[in-house]
Order: C-alpha cells, then structure tokens, then sequence
C-alpha cells in the first residue's frame, strides 16, 4: 500500500466510523469536518453552510464534532500503547492486530493491562524469583505421574526455600494472570451489567438529619435497572458517609468466566493450587476491579444525562420570551436586612433604588406602602418582579394589596437563583461600581424577567438552579455543555450590536470574551455602528471573524436594511437579486419589505428561483424568511409568564382543585411547577404524558392531588392525564 493510499484510508476511516454511528451520508459528515477544522463555528455551519452539509441541524454538527474529538483521542491513546508495548519488547503482530481494531477506550486499556508498568506486586515479585514457569506448569493443569514436590524442586534457589513458596509465588503470578486477562475482563463487565446487584445500607455512624437519603437505608437493585438519578444520589450519600455501598454478582457467574478461559482438572495434582489462584486473584484484584470499572461507567452515565437534562433546562430558561414596554420594580425579599428594591426602565437602566422594612422585625408597612406608590407615580411602574427567595411570599402579599387595587399594577415572581453571584461580580461591579452589592441583586431580579437572556448570560450557569445534582458533576464537562448551550442560544436569537451588552457579545460565533470588550470600547469612544461592515474597523476583528459573526449581529436603524436580519453579508448581492426579481426595492425600510414578501411568499416558486440565480434552495428559503421576518426574535412565540395581581396561599388550595403553573425544573423523576404559592408542586413522572415534552418555562393545566402540609408537599397531575 502506498502512503498517500494509506493516508486517504486514514482520514476515511473516522468519517465512516461516523457516518454509520450517527446515520449520516459520508459526503456529509466529511464535508462538516472540513469546515470545522477550518475553525468555522458550529452555529456559523449550522446557519450559513447548510448547502455544504446537506442542511445538518447544529445538535447533529455537535454530534459529528463530539464523535470526532473522541475518535482522535481514541487515535492517540492507541498510538501510545503501542508505542509502550513495543518499546518493551513485547509487542507481537497478533497483539497488534487486536489494539489497531479495538473500538473503545476501555477494550484498548484491557489489552494495554498485562504490559502496563506496575508498581512492585507478589507476581512481580515471583517473576523475579524465577517462578514464572511453574505458574504456566500449574495453569496447563498436567496429569503425569510426578508429584508437587517433584515439579516445585527445580524451582528451589536461594530465594525459593520450600515447596509451600514457590506454589505461593506461582500462584501470586497466576492470579495476576487471570485478573489481567483481557477477554475475561470483557466477559466478567458484560456479566455484571446483566446481572449483578447494587445492595445500599445506612452507615453504622452516618447522620441523615434531613431524611435526605431515606429511600436508600435499606434499597437493593439490579444494576441494569437503577435509573441515573438514583445512581447520583447513592454515590453522594456514600462520600457523606451517609450510606454504604455494595456491588455483587454471584460466584458461580465469575467462577463460569475465568474457569472457562483456565479449565482447571480434576486429574492434575495441581488442581487445588490453581482453583485457590484463580479465587485468590478474583477476590483480591479482578473483581474490585471490574466493580470500580462499572459503577466509574455508570456513574459516567448518570452524569452525562444530568448534564444533558441541565442543558436542556438551561436553553429552556435562557428561551423565555422577554416582558417588553414596563417599568419594573425589582424586589430581592429579606427580613432583618429589608427588601433591596430597584427601579428599571423599559430598556434596563436602573432609574432609582431603595430599602423598605415591611416584615419583623421592624414591620415598617405604612413607610413601606409609601415608597412604593411614591415609586409607581414617579416612573409609571406597571410591574413589580419578587425575587423567590426568603421572605418572597410574605412580600408577595404585601405587593398583592397594592396591585389589586390597581387593574394597571401586575406582579410576578421569579427564580433569583445566581442574583447574589451576579451581585458580588466583576460585571456588576463594571456595570454599577457605586451600587450596594445587595442592591445589585434586585437589578438582576428586574432584568431578568425583562431580557432573561441578556441577563443571564452575566451568571455562570452553574449558580441558575436548573439542574440535579450539579455539584457532583464534572464541572469542566457541565461548564463545556453549559457554555455550548449559551453560545447555541445567543446565536439563536441574535444580538443588538449598539445595545449588548459585553457578555453577550462574547457568546457571539467568532466573538470571545476579548473581542467583545473591544467592541464595547470602540462602541463607547465613537459611538454607535451605522452598519456591519464598520465592525471590521474594531482592532483585532479581522475577515475571519467578521465571516463567523457577522450575521448574528443586528443593527436595527442601519443605513442598509439588510443588517437587521439574519442574512450574512456574504449574500447580501444574493439577496439583492432576490428582491429584484420580485420586483421589491432593496432600499426601502425593512418593514416594507416584509410586507411585500409576506404577501406574495405562497405564490414564489423557490425550486425555480434557487436554478435561476444559480444558488441552493435552502439559501433562498432563509433569505426569504429573514427577509419576511426582519429583527425576528424566536423567543416571542412562546408562552409569557403569567403575571398576577393577587396572592395565592396554601389555604386557598384544595384537593382537586385545577390550576395553571408554570415550569421551573425538569428532573428524571418528575417536573417542579410553580403554582403561585411558597412552595412549587411535583408533577411526578407517573403522571406525566408519555407524549409531553416538558421544558422550564412551560405553562401548563394541572390538578391538584394531594396537599400535605405538614410536609410541605404538593402533588400535582397534567390536564392531559386527568382528562383521560
């Protein structure tokens, strides 16, 4: 085989391997790494290549791109190995064979585990003292007519005194053997995915004063039936030393295992020697080992789904379509310190701030009543926004007597899940370096229900309160996830370029935390950019980073209507002919043109505009669209929160009683809705839809189940179930 043969083999080899993995024609896959190591971002690929890829959807780029990176890391460790092995000596073309073909990483360890370096062990030990041919006497189990003492005596030396010890050290190499052995190894994890057992007991001297691991004091599962939450919760009791932990599989199905690659005899007069080996080195090295080995890959398992169900939750949340046109009044709730309040503009800029005391133990109501209605007469508040922490129900209701007095007033009540990190960061500190950190807080609250995106983007996801079990994570892996999911959705929905902030900047394709502070810089020293092309005049953006951010930067009054939609500037002339075949005027406002577009898109025959202007119908589509949908902003055809005027209390809930609610956190055993009282209710999986695609944020019909008090419980059932 020549080398540039060899080569094409190489670089086709990992893009069949993805291919038939993700059930993706070749042509695609490959056409999509070459455009990723051209160091295109995915949301650049996913919008703007679609003729190249063959329309892949950015989860499926991910996908390729994922399956890639551990491809290549697969590639390397193999290279490694064999390198190791062959440095000792004892790399043979069978063993070759069997790494060039293994196909994971574990596979790959397992034939790496006889050659790997060791520390000093009783087989190495043996080996030293020439006992290694008396191991392979014993393992091939001979039937002649000599004795023990007759195979153990040419093994006698200086270091070998009696026949008691060197059948000890052979059997110390025996058992390394079988632990070591490869294919056992496969056969023995395969087994105790089938079959094994997980057995969960409550620690001698563990204190669970909460009760939190109540269902785990006395649990048993198999292991191929533990779902990943229950997995994540066993593993933190057990670091708490809450619980403890046992991982069996019966006898006979690991003696079956290795006694079919070591068939012992019944003949052979080394028969017991080599049953107490091979129990010796199942007890004391392979089967701890292989117990690690599952519940490391289950534990993997349980992880990434959480970081996946964090993810998810994460773009649900940073989804929320944004409450435009009110001055709100932002409410981070306190009892001995007070309520931190803050006044907002429609556009964000913090108007006024103040402290109000209208719980113990100063109960100041009558001065907190005030300062309020002084608030909404100076800015013409509509909103109040509550943050839902300490004290939010108590100020729910104190906000309630105002707002049902006034059919204008409306309140809300949000998550102020990472309010105090934003509080005491460097962004709040940038963005108000005067204010009180406690003050930032109630800022954030505010914002957060007028712009959810622009101001959570300022948090670092982890503190938001979507997720399960965050902290027992891989945090570089949840922040990879987190950050891909940020990125994904600021790409999305696009950014105003004369109004974002920096931390939004900085999730724009091509645009890092580094370029967008230049923007902003170059933003505050020579005012707002007229069109996108200006963006090349910041320092340090040059015709690759304008390529990959160009066209998810809006400027909305721009001289050229084109730069207030999604349309790259690269098909801008594409564009042009576009409209010039329909007869509409690129100069007049984009507006304008939306309403021409929208009016004649049904009858506009895209197969034959796509051949005549000599492009892909996919990129006259997305003209068409964005065209039609000038600044569209994808948030606004979802569900607004519901905004309410009055309080809702535990006494008021009654069994049976139906409700709306909204999302606030998806998890594998249910979901937890906010139903406007202290506490959110569970809508536990069992009474979820097969059918329903739960996302936070989400408002939907419910009924009340059951209500216990003393608990603070609340379970709840969908509309959907119900009804049936």
């Amino acid at each position: 085989m020549g080398i540039s043969q060899a080569i094409i083999i190489g670089i086709m080899e990992p893009i069949n391997t993805i291919a038939n993995k993700l059930i993706i024609p070749p042509a695609k896959v490959k056409n999509t790494i070459d455009l990723l190591k051209d160091d295109n971002t995915i949301p650049f690929i996913a919008r703007y290549r679609k003729e190249v890829t063959g329309n892949l959807d950015e989860i499926q780029i991910r996908e390729i791109n994922d399956l890639l990176r551990s491809l290549e890391n697969l590639e390397n460790r193999r290279q490694t190995i064999l390198k190791s092995i062959d440095n000792s000596g004892k790399l043979t073309q069978n063993l070759k064979q069997q790494i060039l073909e293994a196909e994971s990483l574990t596979l790959l360890e397992d034939l790496y585990q006889p050659f790997r370096p060791k520390r000093k062990t009783k087989a190495s030990a043996a080996r030293e003292k020439g006992l290694a041919p008396l191991a392979k006497i014993i393992l091939s189990q001979p039937c002649d007519n000599k004795t023990i003492s007759d195979q153990a005596a040419s093994f006698l030396n200086q270091q070998v005194f009696d026949e008691n010890e060197a059948l000890a050290g052979a059997s110390d190499i025996i058992a390394e053997i079988v632990s070591d052995n490869p294919l056992v190894r496969q056969l023995l994890r395969e087994k105790f995915r089938k079959t094994g057992e997980m057995i969960v007991e409550k620690h001698p001297d563990g204190i669970d004063e909460r009760k939190v691991y109540q269902d785990y004091c006395q649990f048993n599962s198999p292991l191929k039936s533990l779902r990943h939450y229950q997995v994540l919760a066993i593993n933190r009791g057990e670091k708490e030393k809450i619980l403890n932990v046992t991982v069996q599989i019966f006898d006979q199905v690991w003696q079956d295992i290795i006694f079919s690659q070591y068939p012992p005899n019944r003949n052979s007069l080394f028969y017991d020697v080599l049953i107490s080996a091979v129990h010796d080195g199942a007890k004391r090295l392979l089967l701890p080992t292989i117990i690690r080995d599952i519940r490391r890959e289950m534990t993997e398992a349980a992880e990434t789904h959480a970081i996946n169900v964090f993810a998810k939750n994460l773009k649900s949340l940073l989804l929320q379509p944004p409450i435009s046109g009110h001055t709100i009044i932002g409410i981070d709730p306190g009892f001995r310190t007070g309520c931190k309040v803050a006044v907002i503009d429609p556009n964000g800029k913090l108007l006024d701030t103040a402290t109000i005391y209208p719980h113990p133990p100063q109960k100041e109501l009558e001065k907190a009543y005030e300062v309020f209605l002084n608030l909404i007469k100076q800015f013409g508040t509509t909103l109040f926004v509550i943050g839902n922490g300490t004290a939010s129900r108590e100020t729910e209701a104190f906000v309630a007597e105002i707002t049902k007095k006034d059919k204008n007033l409306n309140y809300l009540i949000t998550s102020e899940a990472g309010a105090s990190v934003y509080s005491a960061s460097k962004t709040a500190r940038r963005e108000f370096p005067d204010l009180d950190v406690s003050m930032r807080g109630a800022v954030s609250i505010a914002r957060r229900v007028q712009d959810p995106l622009a101001e959570l983007v300022k948090i670092d996801p982890r503190s938001i309160g979507v997720g399960l079990y965050q902290h027992d994570l891989n945090q570089a892996e949840l922040t990879e996830a987190l950050d891909q999911v940020i990125e994904s959705v600021v790409n999305a929905v696009g950014v105003e370029l004369n109004t974002a902030s920096m931390e939004l900047l900085s999730h724009i394709s091509g645009i890092g935390p580094g370029t967008a502070e230049k923007i902003v810089n170059f933003r505050e020293t020579h005012g707002r950019f007229s069109n996108r092309n200006e963006i090349l005049k910041v320092p340090g953006i040059g015709p690759k980073t304008f390529q990959q951010a160009a066209g998810f930067l809006r400027i909305r009054n721009s001289i050229n209507p084109l730069d207030n939609t999604g349309i790259h500037p690269e098909s801008y002339r594409t564009a042009i002919a576009i409209l010039e075949k329909l007869r509409i005027s690129p100069k007049i406002p984009s507006e304008d043109i939306s309403l021409r577009i929208g009016e004649i898109k049904d009858k506009i025959d895209l197969g034959r505009m796509a051949k005549e202007l000599n492009i892909s119908i996919l990129v006259v589509d997305d003209i068409l669209q964005e065209l039609a949908n000038p600044g569209r902003d994808p948030r606004e055809r979802l569900p607004r929160p519901i905004l309410r005027n009055d309080v809702l209390s535990m006494e008021d809930l009654s069994q049976g009683m139906e409700i709306k609610g909204t999302i606030r956190n998806v998890v594998d055993f249910g979901a937890f809705i906010d139903i406007g009282v202290k506490i959110d209710g569970l809508l536990h999986r069992s009474k979820i839809p097969k059918n329903a695609n739960l996302k936070v944020g989400d408002i939907i019909d419910l009924k009340i189940l059951s209500i216990d008090n003393d608990r603070n419980r609340i379970a709840l059932s969908m509309k959907e179930t119900f009804d049936k």
